[in-house]
């Protein structure tokens, strides 16, 4: 018999916001934590680190240095894939992936005060990760985006607006979004978005942080 999880209500405000995704395989062209540094000084308050390639011990070290930093800064801290080193880590939530474990096992991993992330793809997937008892839900890629290999097919901003009545959870737009195209994500039913190489990649960095921030005061 599948029990249906007991909703858990995180206030809206978490997820309403600019979300920042400090990918790791970034570390060698700029330092993330200089990034986050810069994230915090614009107001961002919601970050998520990436390691999809590393050891546990260097995903471990790399990621506590992160989380330091965000613990000092009042920043909500989110582990992506692992619930594992999300509890080492102490972390505040762990984001899952379509081929990672189930909100409902996760769970039972992390307990009940860890908030729960899963990104989704498809109106399948959002009711299923809704019906699971995730606390928010990831919705992309809006856009094609080269922060990842091989994504799932493009949803487009109609996409986000195809699956919006299904789930009361805060969704968070991601993939290949710019500072322009937040009006319309918000429009579309976004409770926020996320960006990893928008900002990793960013000539001008606080100027671009500073430009997505804008639409989150």
């Amino acid at each position: 018999m599948i029990v249906v999880p007991t909703p858990r209500i995180f206030p809206s405000a978490i997820f309403s916001r600019f979300y920042l995704i400090l990918d790791d395989s970034w570390a060698s062209r700029c330092s993330l934590l200089v990034v986050l540094q810069q994230a915090s000084e614009a107001g961002v308050k919601l970050v998520q680190y990436r390691n999809k390639t590393g050891s546990m011990k260097q995903a471990y070290e790399a990621g506590l240095a992160i989380r330091n930093v965000a613990a000092e800064r009042d920043m909500t801290f989110i582990v992506n894939d692992r619930c594992d080193l999300a509890l080492a880590l102490e972390a505040d939530g762990v984001h899952l992936g379509q081929n990672d474990l189930p909100p409902l096992l996760a769970r039972k991993i992390v307990g009940q005060k860890m908030m729960i992330g899963v990104s989704t793809h498809n109106s399948e997937q959002v009711r299923l990760a809704t019906a699971e008892g995730a606390d928010y839900l990831g919705f992309g890629p809006i856009f094609s985006t080269r922060t990842k290999a091989n994504h799932e097919p493009v949803v487009g901003i109609q996409g986000l607006t195809d699956v919006r009545h299904l789930t009361t959870l805060p969704i968070i737009a991601i993939g290949g979004i710019v500072p322009g195209s937040v009006p319309a994500l918000q429009g579309a039913g976004a409770n926020g978005v996320a960006a990893a190489s928008a900002i990793l990649n960013a000539v001008d960095r606080p100027r671009v942080l500073e430009q997505f921030m804008a639409y989150f005061q």
